[in-house]
């Protein structure tokens, strides 16, 4: 490419030398380059420089291919002049539509010359406005597009957390929404609920970790930031995963420098979680990215809270305060649905109804607050020993119900007696006095082939309930009686 300024170049197209001079002498400062009729510019040549103007001579013009007459009308900027003898016969509204400048007849006078190269520096100036102008249209348009996305981006965002009234469901479909804003590998949160004492209790949402190590690092960092944010220490914690198919579970999860993007969640002015995304490497948002996000996280932070107070609402109205289990009212909801699930696939299902013993004693004899810290013993008890598909519920005062779905009246006899053990077993202390319970268990069952209406199971775990109490307490009993599996578990315990 040649190092003329394309600002003062000139290109001429089979001039003659007189020409050439005649031109260079009119316009100081510009030169000009001439390619002979017989060896015109490559489009390499064409591609690499920008003249200013090209002077073609008639005689060089009628010469030329189609071809080539084509591409030099049809390249901008460079404007053409044509150069006419007095002899030439020519069209010139013609030639001007075709894209000439301007059309000079010989003799080729100063005055012409300088004339035309006038009117190209006015049209190049024109040309270069109106350039500039698309350029900045262009641009706003760009713009104008890339502001509707995001506004389209936070529509979608926003409708979509708020679909869910599970902060698990909302966080995974934020981390798919997140990866058309920009590439989020996982996103992970914590949220914590004030205690009124110098402590929070918090719950984390972390993506499945392969490596426990990683997962260390993750807890600790989300721990770390609730400290941080609340101001106080964090007392205890319970773990969820998010089943995110679509999330990476190996070794890139880890929380590297860079890669970690930590946002306070808040709501009503306070913070009560923090959000953690992890990008595939580090990242540099720029301040549009930077508010979408903002203002996504917030409208997210909205959500998850709705989300939270939904789930506390619903577990107080579905829970016990004390016991932390179902209620009766649930209890009553969930046999019907266990007893048409096991109706409809023609499944066994048992019931377990059993009460403390003698609990107005532990009242009398030790207080009520005696009494609540055995029923919330008895909760956990439940908790830690039944089955995910089991439903355990407080049914009234010292009683308590339990479902077994896919469960023979065998199986839920041994269960029951395991339980009846560990109660036994259980050993409290309240003011500095011990003491221990004892609790009655009645069993009823449905064999797949043998339904009836749902009160009729309760009924019958009540009465083989009313029977373990009538043979002296502290056993397991079904309604045909009390002793009848307990020849097998002692040949059981036997063999061991």
């Amino acid at each position: 490419m040649t190092t003329t300024d394309n600002n003062t170049l000139f290109w001429g197209l089979g001039l003659s030398d007189i020409e050439c001079k005649k031109i260079e002498s009119s316009a100081p400062g510009y030169s000009v380059r001439n390619f002979s009729a017989g060896a015109l510019p490559t489009d390499e040549e064409m591609e690499g420089e920008a003249p200013f103007l090209i002077w073609i001579p008639v005689r060089a013009w009628i010469t030329m291919d189609d071809d080539f007459k084509s591409a030099i009308l049809e390249w901008d900027p460079a404007q053409k002049v044509l150069l006419a003898d007095a002899k030439d016969v020519l069209d010139v509204e013609r030639l001007l539509d075709l894209g000439f400048l301007s059309v000079l007849r010989s003799p080729l006078a100063t005055d012409k010359v300088q004339e035309t190269l006038y009117r190209a520096r006015e049209v190049h100036a024109l040309y270069e406005d109106i350039v500039r102008m698309t350029r900045e249209i262009a641009l706003e348009r760009e713009i104008l597009s890339r502001k509707t996305d995001y506004l389209m981006f936070l529509n979608e965002f926003m409708a979509r957390a708020s679909e869910s009234l599970n902060p698990a469901t909302i966080l995974t479909q934020a981390r798919r929404d997140l990866c058309s804003l920009f590439a989020v590998s996982a996103v992970q949160g914590i949220f914590w609920q004030e205690t009124g004492e110098e402590f929070v209790e918090s719950e984390i949402f972390l993506t499945f970790q392969e490596d426990a190590s990683i997962q260390e690092q993750w807890v600790e960092m989300l721990l770390e930031s609730a400290s941080r944010l609340s101001g106080v220490k964090v007392n205890s914690y319970q773990m969820t995963y998010l089943m995110d198919a679509e999330a990476k579970t190996d070794s890139t999860l880890e929380p590297a420098a860079g890669r970690v993007i930590m946002l306070p969640l808040k709501a009503g002015g306070k913070e009560f979680g923090t959000l953690a995304l992890l990008t595939p490497a580090p990242v540099r948002l720029t301040k549009q990215q930077r508010d979408v996000l903002h203002s996504a996280v917030n409208h997210l932070g909205l959500a998850l809270k709705n989300a939270l107070l939904f789930r506390e609402v619903k577990i107080k109205a579905d829970h016990d305060g004390l016991t932390r289990i179902y209620n009766r009212q649930f209890f009553d909801k969930r046999i019907i649905e266990e007893m048409r699930r096991s109706q409809r696939y023609g499944q066994d299902i048992s019931m377990m109804m059993f009460d403390l013993d003698h609990f107005k004693n532990i009242n009398d004899t030790y207080g009520h607050q005696a009494g609540d810290l055995v029923l919330k013993e008895i909760g956990s008890l439940l908790m830690e020993s039944l089955r995910t598909t089991d439903f355990a519920a407080r049914y009234g005062g010292e009683e308590f119900a339990v479902i077994l779905p896919h469960t023979g009246e065998e199986q839920a006899w041994l269960l029951a007696e395991r339980l009846r053990y560990k109660v036994e077993k259980l050993r409290f202390r309240h003011d500095g006095k011990a003491f221990t319970v004892t609790t009655s268990i009645g069993v009823a069952s449905l064999s797949a082939s043998s339904f009836s209406r749902n009160p009729d199971l309760i009924k019958a775990a009540d009465r083989a309930l009313y029977l373990a109490k009538a043979s002296g307490r502290n056993m397991v009993c079904t309604s045909d009686g009390c002793d009848e599996y307990m020849e097998e578990l002692q040949e059981q315990k036997a063999g061991s």
